[in-house]
């Protein structure tokens, strides 16, 4: 069974599947996509960090009773889930960032591929509140990941060019994962941020 069915069957038998539950990872498209939409991106400096708080980003949205975003992503990333109403108490995880089999819950971050700090600089800055909601709870793009916390602590705001995954068979799905979301959501990248990538996404071929 894949992880996506025992995810979305014990999702199921919970009562409380929300009518667009995701059961995969959104596909980012192949590596020449990722290429012209990297080609489409402005660039410029990174903006300030004035007036950010992870506030103006609301999340984990409802998505049911008593269930959010967070038990959304790491029911579909998971296998072998089981769960105490909505909330995830057990299952496994691999994390793609590091590789690291998981197997607590408390083990386990969603991060955000495009963090919420990295978007402020990016142009998120200007948008209002809702925007920035539908950005921190994206189930839509390739944006949210059940990952270790170890990883996601270590990558923190940085972008491609100062943070890469030590998985680096992960690391052209990871870039072409950044500039799916930044491409869609209209973000900026800096020069350094754009080399990164490009070389990044060199592996993919």
């Amino acid at each position: 069974m894949t992880a996506a069915l025992a995810a979305a069957l014990a999702f199921g038998a919970a009562g409380c599947v929300a009518a667009d539950e995701p059961e995969t990872p959104p596909s980012s498209g192949g590596g020449g996509s990722a290429g012209q939409k990297l080609t489409q991106l402005t660039v410029a400096t990174a903006g300030s960090m004035k007036g950010y708080s992870r506030n103006h980003f609301p999340h984990w949205r409802d998505t049911g009773k008593n269930c959010d975003v967070r038990d959304t992503v790491l029911k579909r990333d998971g296998e072998d889930i089981r769960l105490s109403g909505c909330n995830v108490v057990d299952g496994r995880w691999e994390s793609v960032y590091d590789g690291r089999a998981l197997t607590d819950p408390s083990d386990v971050d969603i991060d955000h591929m495009v963090p919420l700090a990295n978007a402020w600089r990016s142009g998120a800055d200007e948008w209002d509140d809702a925007k920035r909601g539908e950005f921190a709870n994206d189930l839509d793009r390739p944006q949210l990941f059940a990952v270790s916390a170890s990883s996601n602590r270590a990558k923190g705001d940085q972008d491609p060019s100062q943070w890469k995954p030590a998985n680096r068979s992960y690391w052209c799905q990871y870039a072409e994962n950044w500039v799916t979301v930044k491409h869609h959501w209209r973000l900026t990248v800096t020069t350094a941020e754009k080399a990164a990538l490009t070389d990044m996404l060199e592996g993919c071929r």
